[in-house]
């Protein structure tokens, strides 16, 4: 426990104080001890050490009938059973707050400079401080010890000192027995262990020889099954880029038209995230206007309390002024009470010597006297009581003037904390809402981020298809070229009764070319998706147009108009499809 401990160094000849801080740990020792003594039976020790000094010993012993004197004298709480604990509960309270800079209690012992000479007593104080005051809760005085209770404590402490000493020879002693087993125990495991090494890397040099002889077996068999599998999965790569070829028109169709689809999603998007960002502008200029009126009635809140405070001690002041001037009111009225009765009593005596008038006539002048300078000390007393009066009514007037302005106060005060929490519920909106229009814009920026990769995706592929569609018109004009060639070569059979093939071939070749440069000078992707299609199928025309040449009885009218060439070309089949 952190101490802050105060010594006191007194100089007889110039009759100076100083004071010396220093903060230190010291041991706090309690003991509740039973003794034999027939007046108290109970007795609490309190010892403070210190573990660096062993001469810093102070000790006190608190009775019960010194516990009683002490709860008067420092206005305690608490009877002599539950004390230690709430000491304790003290100290523990010291103890958590030891480490801040500005600790709020503090534990403070005062003592004089040489305590051994001067039998002193030092001070234990508990103290909580605040930035009004610095308030004690505790104050103990401790005497400092004597050489025989130092000695007494010193021998204690050697004790101590000598079992722990016992204890740690004791220890010392079974972990050297504990480690020279274990040593023992490991020197015969390694011995072990170093025998079953040897065995095993004779062991492993023999398996290394025969897992070197399968491993080339294996090698050459690994070989000649992967020269298998490539010629298997050359045909497969065959079939499998056939089959993506057509798998790829229908995704540049499906692409195109989903890219249509997120450019209109995209630009809803960008309207939304415009008009978000207007919703929040207009949300950020309502916030500034909110946070400043929430200011301002702060403010006004504020400057209320603290009218409000000074009111209050005006009026406590006020009030104080009432009473002081209440009780002299009474005291007054006693005295014309007082006043009154020697009245009475001096008109009994003027009764009695005016029966005795002959007698007494010389005492009746003074006692006429001494009438007059009571009938003047009456009138005087009666004028300050009327003036009192007055006074109270004033003030009981002013009274009730502040308790109206109190109260008026009040009212606004109440109102303007409604009005603070209205508007603090409306920033508390404000800023929900702007949270919310903030998460929204984000998830729509991710989704015209991902929108956005989307995009470049289908252009990349897009721009993949249109070279793909180039060298497929360069295939096409070739294979135009090569059958218009191939049927000019040939040589007419029957000129009157059939068409030359040539002639068939010329016309399906301008037809299909023709159709050919349409589908190219049409800037729609899905027409151009469709020419793959043609490439796949223009074997299918060379099949369908040789055997047709061959027969003898039909006519030109019948190949122009029946023959499925003539009017429309042969549709591609499932599988190239």
């Amino acid at each position: 426990m952190e101490l802050y401990v105060t010594t006191k160094n007194t100089l007889i000849e110039s009759f100076w104080l100083t004071l010396h801080y220093r903060r230190g740990n010291i041991r706090v020792g309690i003991e509740l001890q039973l003794t034999t003594n027939p007046v108290h039976k109970r007795d609490l020790l309190v010892r403070l050490t210190d573990d660096t000094d062993p001469y810093f010993l102070y000790n006190l012993a608190i009775s019960e009938e010194d516990f009683q004197s002490l709860k008067v004298q420092q206005g305690l709480l608490v009877d002599f059973a539950s004390f230690p604990q709430k000491f304790i509960d003290l100290l523990n309270q010291c103890i958590s707050e030891q480490d801040k800079e500005n600790p709020r209690f503090l534990l403070q012992l005062s003592s004089p400079s040489s305590p051994v000479l001067d039998h002193s007593p030092a001070n234990l104080n508990v103290v909580e401080t605040n930035a009004f005051k610095h308030l004690t809760h505790l104050s103990l005085k401790l005497l400092h010890g004597t050489d025989v209770e130092i000695k007494k404590y010193l021998a204690v402490c050697l004790s101590c000192v000598k079992e722990e000493k016992q204890q740690l020879e004791q220890r010392l002693k079974k972990t050297e027995d504990d480690l020279s087993r274990q040593l023992s125990y490991t020197q015969q495991t390694l011995s072990e262990k170093s025998r079953e090494l040897d065995k095993l890397r004779s062991e492993w040099t023999s398996q290394t020889s025969a897992l070197s002889s399968r491993h080339s077996q294996d090698l050459t068999a690994e070989r000649e099954n992967a020269l298998e599998t490539q010629t298997r999965l050359q045909q497969q790569n065959e079939q499998l880029r056939r089959e993506l070829e057509g798998a790829h028109t229908k995704n540049t169709q499906q692409l195109q038209s989903r890219l249509a689809e997120l450019e209109t999603s995209n630009r809803d998007l960008t309207e939304k995230r415009y008009k978000s960002e207007s919703t929040i502008r207009d949300f950020k200029a309502k916030l500034v206007g909110l946070e400043e009126e929430s200011q301002r009635a702060k403010q006004q809140a504020l400057s209320l309390r603290r009218e409000n405070g000074t009111l209050d001690t005006e009026c406590h002041e006020k009030e104080r002024q009432v009473n002081q001037l209440q009780t002299r009111v009474a005291v007054l009225e006693q005295e014309m009470k007082d006043k009154e009765q020697l009245v009475l009593r001096t008109k009994e005596v003027l009764e009695a010597t005016q029966q005795q008038k002959v007698c007494i006539e010389g005492n009746a002048e003074s006692k006429q006297l001494q009438m007059g300078k009571l009938e003047a000390t009456v009138k005087s007393l009666s004028e300050e009581l009327i003036k009192a009066n007055g006074i109270i009514k004033k003030l009981q007037g002013e009274l009730r003037g502040l308790v109206g302005k109190i109260k008026v106060k009040n009212t606004v005060m109440v109102s303007q904390e409604k009005v603070l929490q209205e508007t603090q519920e409306r920033l508390h909106k404000a800023q929900r809402d702007l949270q919310d229009t903030q998460q929204q814009l984000k998830h729509r920026d991710e989704e015209v981020s991902k929108l956005k990769e989307q995009l470049e995706e289908t252009v990349q592929k897009l721009d993949e298809s249109r070279e793909v569609l180039k060298t497929n018109e360069n295939v096409i004009m070739w294979l135009n070229k090569q059958l218009n060639e191939n049927q000019l070569s040939r040589k007419p059979e029957t000129l009157g009764t059939f068409e030359t093939p040539s002639t068939l071939s010329a016309s399906t070749g301008q037809r299909m070319g023709g159709a050919s440069h349409n589908m190219v000078s049409t800037k729609h992707v899905i027409v151009r998706g469709k020419i793959l299609t043609f490439l796949l199928t223009w074997t299918e025309l060379q099949v369908q147009f040789n055997p047709m040449s061959t027969k003898p009885g039909m006519s030109p009218v019948d190949v122009r108009d029946g023959s499925p060439i003539a009017q429309h070309p042969p549709q591609p089949s499932n599988k190239e499809k």
